[in-house]
């Protein structure tokens, strides 16, 4: 569950966990997510120890960029909007991760606002498009691409990816290059887990399904040109729902994702799991417990991994997340031409892009990125330019043919 990646290791952090972070938000800058300086400006001076500091940080940087942004008008409020709102998704996630709910509640609901002015102030404003899911609603944001646009690309988020990060992961790309885009939160993800108490689910084709129908409704929206892209653990569940749902003209993954436990069971000890498939849960709970109080910063992460599962207890959140993984029946099912990329030195799923287009190989395409490139890690976060041109290089020629 650490994020580790070897290529550029401790540009920005000496903890893996706060490195991978950093990586994130500054490769959000070329779409104007992030400013470079004022990100490492206000993180560099906190030591490696400090959990309140780092979360401190990020608080203070969202809450100063987000009172420029409301103080400023046109262009400025706008991109300073969207920087806000990148930052307190960050100082949200540390604060949940640091037990301090009602901080982690005030600063989600500051980024959210800041989010909801930005898409407001585009040249084109986003459209609130919800789509209700079974007793809840998943909010979502429709961009419409310019003139003649007709292709649309749905945005999947992944364990916990904000909205505002999908700007810069593809959606700015997307529009650019005439697609129209739209993103919302699904189940477990953002607002649905944070305001609604919606935990994840695998069956994520009981999930694009009603997206589908909402989007197909629109006249603005081909039906015949329909495409999803799923960011990190949507690798898993993007694949999960074309083996039913074939409505989609093409996917992406980035990466792709066989099997979400690994992430999670690589970083347990095999006698433990010894003890977890005997059904040992008691005495599983308890070893897992004792490892939790000699290392609080694992504590920290598994908490705020395992919160959008719903679960209780050690055993029952693995038992959960062994549930998320795509079958030989399932992926014989996908007939949607499925892009698939491979970044070297995938830290939570290596090998399982390179699994997923065996298991897919009539449909399938890998798209390789390198160290050498600048584009090594869990989505290439120092390489999204990069990412962007192939990716939708490739997209444009899979959708001509």
């Amino acid at each position: 569950m650490t994020h580790v990646t070897s290529p550029f290791a401790g540009s920005f952090a000496k903890n893996a966990d706060r490195e991978y972070t950093v990586r994130g938000i500054v490769g959000q800058a070329p779409a104007g997510g992030a400013d470079v300086g004022e990100v490492l400006a206000a993180v560099g001076p906190v030591k490696n120890t400090d959990t309140a500091g780092w979360a401190r940080a990020w608080r203070d940087l969202g809450e100063r960029v987000d009172r420029y942004a409301v103080e400023a008008t046109g262009p400025t409020a706008r991109w300073a909007s969207l920087r806000a709102a990148n930052y307190l998704a960050v100082a949200a996630d540390a604060a949940g991760a640091a037990d301090d709910d009602a901080a982690a509640s005030d600063l989600f609901s500051a980024h959210r606002a800041a989010w909801e002015r930005f898409a407001a102030a585009l040249p084109t404003p986003a459209e609130r498009v919800d789509v209700r899911l079974d007793d809840a609603v998943m909010p979502g944001f429709f961009f419409r691409g310019g003139p003649g646009a007709r292709s649309t690309v749905v945005f999947v988020n992944g364990s916990d990816g904000s909205v505002s990060g999908l700007w810069g992961t593809g959606v700015a790309a997307a529009l650019e290059r005439g697609h129209h885009a739209y993103v919302f939160d699904g189940p477990g993800q953002q607002s649905m887990l944070i305001d609604q108490g919606v935990p994840f689910r695998p069956d994520w084709e009981n999930v694009l399904r009603p997206v589908v129908d909402a989007l197909v409704a629109r006249r603005d929206v081909d039906a015949g040109r329909l495409v999803v892209w799923g960011i990190s653990q949507a690798g898993y569940w993007v694949p999960r729902a074309l083996s039913s749902e074939h409505r989609f003209a093409a996917a992406i993954v980035d990466p792709g994702v066989v099997d979400v436990s690994t992430s999670w069971f690589d970083h347990i000890p095999a006698s433990l799991v010894r003890l977890l498939d005997a059904g040992k849960d008691a005495r599983f709970d308890n070893e897992m417990a004792l490892g939790m109080r000699v290392s609080p910063g694992t504590a920290a992460t598994w908490a705020f991994r395992a919160r959008p599962l719903g679960t209780t207890g050690y055993a029952a959140t693995l038992r959960r997340i062994r549930e998320f993984a795509l079958t030989d029946e399932q992926a014989a099912a996908i007939t949607t031409p499925l892009l698939i990329t491979s970044p070297e030195e995938e830290q939570f799923w290596p090998g399982q892009s390179a699994r997923l287009a065996e298991m897919t190989p009539a449909v399938s395409q890998v798209i390789s990125f390198t160290a050498a490139e600048g584009a090594a890690g869990h989505c290439e976060p120092l390489a999204r330019t990069l990412v962007h041109e192939r990716v939708l290089d490739t997209l444009s020629a899979v959708m001509a043919r």
